[in-house]
Order: C-alpha cells, then structure tokens, then sequence
C-alpha cells in the first residue's frame, strides 16, 4: 500500500485514535507536575497526525480568523519594541507552526475511528479525574505529594512555591472538566462528573486560586444556559465575547471618567488590585495607538507599569495589535459559539460552551494570551470537546436487552 493510500484508510484512522488516546494518557499526569508540558504534547499529536489537517466548510470562518491574526502578528514584529533573542523564540514563529499543529490536532478526531475515539476519551476521562483526586489531596496536604516527588529526582521545593506550582493544576481541571465529564456521563460513570467539580473548589480554596471557582460558576451557568436555550444562549454568548474583545478598553476607560474605577480598586484585594493597576496603564498604551497596535510582544516592554502582559487578552490583544487583532479575535471566539447552535439541547454543545467560558475568563483574568501551554490548553480542550460531542449516549441496559429479545423474535411481514 502506498503512503497516501494508507493515510486515506482505516489504517491512519486508528492511528490518529492511539495518538489521541496518548494524549488523554498524559493529560493528567502533565496537569500535575507540568502544565508547560502541555505545548509539547499538542506539538507532537498534531505532528503525528499532521495529513489529517483539513479545514472544513463550516470551521472556515475560524480557520480565517487565525490565519489573520497569524499573518498580522508576524506582521507586527516590525515596529514591536520588543525583539526576541533568536528567531526559534519569536512568538511570531511559534505562532504559525502552533496555528497548524494545533489545527492538525483536532483534524485528528474526524479522522480517528468511531472505536478509537471511544478509547481515548474514556483515557482522557480517567486522566482528569486522576487530576482531580490529586488536587483534592494536595489542597489537603499542602501540595505534599508534589513536593516528594520534587525531593526524590533531587530537585526539592520550597512548600510555598509547590503549593503555586500545584494550584496552576486546578486552572487546568477547570478548563477541561466540562468535556471529561460529559464523556463520564455519557459512559455511565457520572460521579467522575462529581469529583471534577469538587476537586475544583477544593483546589481553589486549599491552594489559594481564586479564580477557578469563578470559571467553574460562569461555565456551569454557560452550559445550562446552552442547553436550555440552544439557539439563543450560543448567540448571546457570541454577542459577550464580542464585547469583551471589542469594548473592554472603552469600558475601563469610561469607568475611571466616572471615578468608578478607583472606587473598585480600593475595595478589592491585592492581586486584584495589582490587575486593575496593569489593566489602567494597558488603556493608556492603547490609546496611543489603537488602529495598528505597538506591536507583538509589546507589553513585555511597558514595565513597571505592567508586567510581562496586561493579564486581560482582550487588553493585550489590543495593546499589541490594534483593532485588527481585537476584530480578528473576534471573529476567531463568535465562531466557536456559533458552532455550538442546535435545534435542540445537546449535551455536547453544553459542555463546549462551558469549556469556553471557562477559558475565556482566565484569558481575561490571569495568563498572558501568546503563553505556549495556555495556547495548548485551549487546543486541547477544543480537541476533547470536539471528540466529547462525537460519542453516543450509553443506552440503559435494560432498554438495551429489551430491544436485543425484540429483534431476535421478530419476522419479516411477509412471513
């Protein structure tokens, strides 16, 4: 058989199924010891399943979207202030090679078979809510458990600094609860469903993430509201995320007019105090140049005032792209919710919408936008979500052995 003869067959099908199934395998234990690991692993399942890549009719307008925002970042490094150190470390490269792995990642999931795929999220599945056990242990004890194994490969911790490492594994578990837990569900273990979500709120309270627990309820609510309202919620969700990405400066802008803003900062905590402080000298930036931006990777040189990245992507986006970048993200996030519409409530819609919400709202609150393993994250939960939606329902067993006595004395009319 031929190269191509075998990538069009069952063979390179079941293939890309075990490629998925060594995703789910590691999914897990790279959520507990090393969430930066998470841009490796997309790298190389979209390498491995690099012939599936194929962009269909109805993912075009994503498709767009990011070839767009592809093109005009590198576009951008050309009055950026910033200057990477070698070309392999320029985000504008990882950019592109990230746009088309990641892209040949989730290709993988119509290619594999309908058994493979099965497989793999039953994996992914076990993986998170492995997760899930580990977190509740580490908020528990302290992130005792990471802290041994730092010590046994001879490379021990400070116990403030494993409780930090070991926290970012609960914004992990939120990002992909909603696809492993649909997958629990629809296998029939749906308490897995339970622990994920208690983990999360053990996680955030044990090991001091706050915001976990705000995208565990704004993803809860999503998801409801999506599968309730199957048509309408996917719209308004699509006509919230356009604000967010469009309108975020002028709302911050029009609140600090009214001295609204200021008032807020004083009543909050540090940390969010220290975000609305990035947030307010972001708006500033912007102002300066809002049609082209300052370039990508710019936020990395307006220090003091803000550090590494404004924490909100919509700033950042803006602060480094302009208007063309916010319009192109846009359009990226619309599309995604708009492919979430259905005649009717659908559990796999539900769960995509909740991952995305929960996605979106550590992009507003916390990491930066071009960060590899927050990139790879997302991949990965548009690939789970995507694999999640693809699996039926368990029958009952009873229904199941009821239709099984029925087709077996059943006859043909002409009898």
């Amino acid at each position: 058989m031929t190269a191509s003869g075998w990538i069009s067959g069952a063979g390179f099908a079941r293939w890309c199924g075990w490629v998925l199934a060594f995703a789910g395998v590691m999914t897990g234990l790279l959520g507990w010891l090393g969430p930066l690991g998470f841009a490796v692993l997309l790298s190389i399942v979209g390498l491995l399943c690099l012939p599936a890549f194929q962009v269909s009719e109805a993912d075009r307008p994503a498709a767009l979207a990011l070839l767009v925002l592809g093109i005009w970042a590198c576009g951008s490094m050309l009055w950026s202030p910033y200057r990477p150190d070698a070309l392999w470390s320029s985000n504008a490269v990882k950019l592109i090679c990230q746009g088309v792995l990641y892209w040949a990642a989730y290709s993988a999931v119509r290619r594999a078979t309908p058994e493979g795929l099965r497989r793999a999220m039953v994996i992914l599945m076990a993986g998170v809510s492995a997760l899930a056990a580990l977190i509740i242990v580490e908020a528990v004890t302290g992130a005792a458990l990471y802290q041994a194994v730092r010590q046994a490969i001879g490379d021990p911790i400070r116990p403030d600094l494993a409780v930090r490492n070991v926290a970012q594994g609960v914004f992990v578990l939120a990002v992909l609860w909603a696809p492993a837990a649909l997958v629990a569900v629809r296998v029939g273990w749906w308490q897995l469903a339970v622990l994920m979500a208690a983990a999360i709120v053990a996680g955030a309270a044990g090991l001091g993430a706050d915001a976990p627990i705000i995208a565990l309820a704004a993803a809860g609510l999503a998801g409801l509201a999506v599968y309730r309202w199957s048509k309408l919620a996917p719209r308004m969700l699509a006509a919230g995320v356009a604000a967010f990405f469009l309108a975020t400066p002028l709302v911050i802008w029009g609140l600090r007019a009214q001295g609204v803003y200021g008032q807020v900062q004083e009543m909050v905590s540090l940390s969010w105090s220290m975000r609305m402080d990035y947030w307010s000298y972001a708006v500033d930036w912007i102002s300066d140049k809002p049609l082209r931006g300052w370039g990508l990777d710019a936020s990395r040189m307006f220090g003091p005032g803000i550090r590494l990245h404004p924490h909100d992507a919509a700033l950042q986006i803006w602060l480094e792209l302009g208007v063309i970048g916010a319009a192109a993200a846009t359009v990226f996030w619309v599309a995604i919710f708009h492919r979430l519409e259905r005649p009717q409530g659908d559990l796999g819609a539900a769960a995509g919408a909740a991952a995305a919400v929960s996605y979106l709202t550590f992009a507003a609150v916390s990491f930066g936008v071009w960060q590899e393993w927050w990139l790879a994250l997302g991949a990965l939960a548009v690939v789970a979500s995507a694999a999640a939606q693809r699996l039926p329902a368990r029958a009952p067993k009873a229904a199941t052995a009821l239709a099984a006595r029925r087709a077996s004395t059943s006859r043909p009319i002409s009898e």
